[in-house]
C-alpha cells in the first residue's frame, strides 16, 4: 500500500446562486475567495473556490455554478455534513456572529468535541467543530473575522450511507484509514496522522433517500497525494483493488484521479502542488476570472455569458486588529 493519504484536500459542492454563495462564505463565514475559474467539462459556468489566504490544501471549499438544476436534498451516496475546525475557544463568538447575521445554528456536542451546526443557503449542512490544528493554516488578514476565530479548514466529512459495512471495509482495507471511535449510527475513521482534517465519519441510513445531483448537495470529496507519483501509486492500488478511476487529470491547480467508493461517494484524489499562485500571486487570488488554457480563445465569450460576481471588501477589518 502507498504512503498514506494526509487527509482531506478540498470539498466541491453545487450552488444554485454563485452571488449568495460568495456573500455567505464570505461575508459570513469570513473565508477568502481565492479563485474565480470554470468548470472544467461545462465551462460556461463557474467554479469558485474559497479557502485560507493561500488557499492551502486541506482549507478549500469550492462550488460549481449551477443554476439549471433544481434543489434537492442530501441523500444515500453523497455527503451528507462538511465540518470545518475552529479554535475551541471561539463557538461562543461564531454563535454570536451567526445570530447577529441572522443565519440558524445549533450547539451540539459529539465524539467529546463541541460543534456549531448550520446550513449554507443552498441548505448544505455545515459544523463549525471545536477541535483544530494551526498546523497548515494561513490566517487572512483582510476578512471579516479576527484570526483567533477564522475557520482553520476542514475537520471531517460526513457521508450518508444505505449501509456503512462496504464502506468501512474500502476505507480500511484498500485506502488505509484507521476506525477510531463509534456513537449511535455514525463510525469515525482517519487517515495519515490523524486528527483534525484527516477525518470522515459514515452515517447508516437505510431510509433516506438516494441522492441526486441537484443544488445544495456536495459532488465530491478530494483527498490529499503530496506528489504526481504519490498519487499514481494510489492509482495503480486502486486499479488493482477492483475500482473503476480516471486517468489522472490536469486541473490547473492540481493533479487528479476520480472513483466512487462502495457506497456511491464520488472521491477524488488531488496532489498538493503546483496551488493556486500558478496563475495569480498571493495577494491577487481571486481578483480576476482564470481559465483553464483550452478555454482562452473563448475569454470573451465567456466573460459575457458568465454572470457579475461582487467579492465583499472590508474597511477596517477585524481580521488586522
Amino acid at each position: 500500500m502507498p504512503a498514506s493519504l494526509p487527509g482531506v484536500h478540498h470539498v466541491t459542492a453545487i450552488t444554485g446562486d454563485v452571488q449568495r454563495n460568495v456573500d455567505f462564505y464570505v461575508g459570513v463565514l469570513g473565508l477568502r475567495f481565492i479563485k474565480k475559474t470554470v468548470n472544467f467539462d461545462v465551462p460556461d459556468t463557474y467554479h469558485l473556490y474559497f479557502g485560507d489566504r493561500l488557499g492551502t490544501p486541506g482549507t478549500a471549499m469550492t462550488f460549481f455554478g449551477w443554476p439549471h438544476l433544481p434543489w434537492g436534498p442530501q441523500g444515500t451516496g453523497q455527503v451528507l455534513a462538511v465540518s470545518f475546525q475552529a479554535p475551541a475557544g471561539s463557538l461562543d463568538f461564531w454563535e454570536a456572529r451567526l445570530r447577529d447575521l441572522r443565519v440558524e445554528a445549533s450547539r451540539e456536542r459529539r465524539f467529546g468535541s463541541d460543534l456549531v451546526s448550520l446550513k449554507d443557503p443552498d441548505g448544505i449542512l455545515l459544523e463549525l467543530v471545536g477541535d483544530s490544528s494551526d498546523e497548515r493554516w494561513v490566517p487572512w488578514t483582510e476578512g471579516p473575522v479576527h484570526p483567533d476565530q477564522q475557520i482553520r479548514g476542514f475537520h471531517s466529512v460526513g457521508l450518508c450511507l444505505e449501509d456503512t459495512e462496504p464502506s468501512a471495509r474500502f476505507l480500511t482495507e484498500t485506502l488505509g484509514f484507521r476506525e477510531v471511535d463509534r456513537e449511535t449510527g455514525r463510525t469515525r475513521f482517519q487517515t495519515g496522522q490523524g486528527g483534525p482534517h484527516a477525518l470522515v465519519e459514515l452515517l447508516e441510513r437505510p431510509d433516506a433517500p438516494e441522492g441526486r445531483e441537484t443544488t445544495g448537495t456536495v459532488h465530491h470529496v478530494a483527498w490529499r497525494a503530496t506528489d504526481d507519483a504519490h498519487e499514481v501509486a494510489w492509482r495503480e492500488t486502486l486499479v488493482g483493488a477492483g475500482r473503476q478511476v480516471t486517468p489522472v487529470i490536469e486541473r490547473k491547480y492540481f493533479r487528479s484521479i476520480y472513483f466512487r467508493e462502495p457506497g456511491g461517494v464520488l472521491f477524488e484524489i488531488a496532489t498538493d502542488r503546483p496551488g493556486f499562485t500558478v496563475d495569480e500571486p498571493m495577494e491577487a487570488l481571486g481578483s480576476a476570472l482564470q481559465l483553464p488554457p483550452q478555454y482562452e480563445e473563448r475569454r470573451e465569450n465567456l466573460k459575457f455569458n458568465l454572470p457579475d460576481i461582487e467579492v465583499p471588501s472590508f474597511a477596517g477589518s477585524p481580521a488586522k486588529s
